[in-house]
């Protein structure tokens, strides 16, 4: 089983999203998977906070999610969502579907956790279909001369992924997403919250395609 536990990030992660939601992250959600049609893919689903936003000519959602708390949580959150949700155990480097089995991929405030960047896209890469798309919500590093940048990389080799179960702020997504083949098709980068000096407020929020001459392994 994939199963991951982390009962002390998880308890926190149900409290403290639920606040990041009424402060604006459900926003963001809304926007990230709006105009989404056909069969999705949700990698690091949590406890299901995306699934109430999922627009009707979405006709499934797998929501892959390893840490069982959430998962637990997630299920529960499948129950009232308005399209069809399964959650399923998984972990972000061998997914459980399919070669080009979904539409669409939607990542939340995971990208900065996942152990491996690079293998984790490889796999959205997979189980997307030719022109299939990536919507993407994530932290992400910010510009190298500022001084939350340099803040960015000592929390990082300290304490930060230790306490929020292995996220990372000063991740590199958007040329992750690049390297990995796909194609950039919008793109916001803003502050979250907008006034925040956190390691974690740099955020991108974008649409990229899995080109149709992209070669699967």
């Amino acid at each position: 089983m994939a199963t991951v536990s982390h009962p002390v990030f998880a308890w926190v992660y149900e409290r403290l999203s639920v606040a990041m939601d009424r402060a604006g992250t459900a926003a963001f959600r809304r926007d990230l998977v709006a105009g989404l049609s056909g069969r999705v893919i949700e990698i690091g689903a949590g406890n299901g906070r995306m699934f109430s936003h999922y627009p009707p000519a979405v006709t499934q959602v797998l929501a892959v999610e390893p840490e069982r708390r959430l998962r637990t949580a997630a299920e529960r959150a499948a129950a009232d969502a308005p399209v069809p949700v399964t959650v399923v155990d998984g972990l972000s480097d061998a997914l459980p579907a399919g070669d080009g089995e979904f539409d669409a991929a939607v990542v939340a405030l995971v990208l900065c956790t996942v152990p491996d960047q690079p293998s984790a896209l490889a796999e959205i890469s997979r189980v997307l279909r030719p022109g299939g798309q990536v919507r993407f919500f994530e932290h992400v590093a910010a510009e190298e001369t500022t001084g939350l940048h340099r803040a960015q990389r000592i929390v990082d080799a300290t304490l930060w992924p230790k306490l929020f179960a292995g996220c990372h702020t000063n991740r590199d997504t958007l040329t992750a997403i690049r390297s990995a083949g796909f194609q950039l098709e919008e793109l916001r980068r803003f502050r979250f919250p907008a006034t925040s000096n956190s390691p974690s407020s740099p955020c991108v929020l974008g649409r990229a395609i899995r080109p149709a001459e992209t070669v699967q392994h």
